[in-house]
C-alpha cells in the first residue's frame, strides 16, 4: 500500500512539476499546480522512509517546504520550518559527505551503485541551501529577484530528485513507457530538461528583462490619519 502510494505521489509530482514549468509565471495554473507539486513530493518524501530511502526522501520534502516557505509572508510557522530544514540540511550534508568517503574508498568507487561524485554532488548542494537557510534567519527572506531565485532553484532541485528517482532505473521506465523511451540517452534527456528550466528561469530572475510576479506581496495595512 505504501508503495503504490509512493509511486503515484512521484508520477503525480512529475507531471504538476512540468505544468508548472511550462505554465506562465505568476498565473493560476503556475500558483495551483506548483502548491499541488508541493504536496505530492510531500506525500512521496514521507513515503520513501518506510522504504528503505529516508534521506531521499527528506531531502526532497526539505527542498519543497522552503522553497514554499520563501514565497509565504514571514510568521512563526515559517521560522519554525526553517529552522527545522537548517538542521536537517547540515546533518544530510554531513552524513553525505561520510556516504561519499565510504564510497570512494570501496571497490569500484560506488556505495549501493551509487558514484562517489554524486555523493559529493548532493552535499555540495545541500551545504549551500544551508548557508541560504542561515542568511534568510538572519536577514529575513530576499526580495525581488533574489527571493524568486531561491524559490525558483528550491522547486526545480526538487523536481530534480522526483526526476531522477524514477529516469534512472530502466527497469521502472520500462513498465510505463515504450522500449525506444528506456535507452540511456532517453532516460536522461527529463533530467537535463529540468536543469535547462531551472537555469532559464533563474537567468529571466535576474535579468533586466521583464517577468510576471510569482509572489505577491499584501500592501501594508494604512493607519488612519488623525483628525
Amino acid at each position: 500500500m505504501i508503495l503504490a502510494i509512493h509511486v503515484a505521489a512521484g508520477g503525480l509530482a512529475l507531471i504538476l512539476g512540468a505544468v508548472a514549468l511550462l505554465a506562465r509565471k505568476g498565473g493560476p495554473i503556475h500558483r495551483r499546480g506548483g502548491l499541488l507539486f508541493v504536496y505530492a513530493m510531500l506525500v512521496m518524501g514521507v513515503t520513501a522512509a518506510p522504504l528503505g530511502n529516508p534521506f531521499g526522501g527528506l531531502m526532497a520534502v526539505y527542498f519543497v517546504a522552503t522553497a514554499l516557505t520563501t514565497v509565504r509572508p514571514a510568521s512563526p510557522w515559517t521560522r519554525g520550518v526553517d529552522v527545522a530544514a537548517l538542521i536537517f540540511a547540515v546533518a544530510f550534508t554531513l552524513v553525505t559527505i561520510q556516504a561519499g568517503v565510504e564510497a570512494f574508498d570501496s571497490p569500484g568507487r560506488s556505495r549501493n551503485g551509487v558514484p562517489f561524485l554524486m555523493f559529493f554532488f548532493i552535499a555540495a548542494v545541500t551545504a549551500l541551501a544551508a548557508i541560504g537557510d542561515v542568511r534568510v534567519l538572519r536577514f529575513g527572506v530576499p526580495r525581488g529577484g533574489r527571493r524568486l531565485a531561491r524559490h525558483l532553484w528550491r522547486m526545480c532541485f526538487a523536481l530534480f530528485v522526483a526526476a531522477g528517482s524514477f529516469f534512472s532505473v530502466r527497469e521502472r521506465v520500462a513498465k510505463i513507457l515504450p522500449e525506444p523511451f528506456t535507452s540511456g540517452p532517453m532516460r536522461l534527456l527529463p533530467i537535463l530538461l529540468v536543469f535547462g528550466a531551472m537555469f532559464y528561469w533563474l537567468w529571466r530572475v535576474r535579468s533586466r528583462r521583464p517577468l510576471p510576479a510569482l509572489v505577491r506581496y499584501d500592501s501594508p495595512p494604512r493607519t488612519p490619519a488623525a483628525g
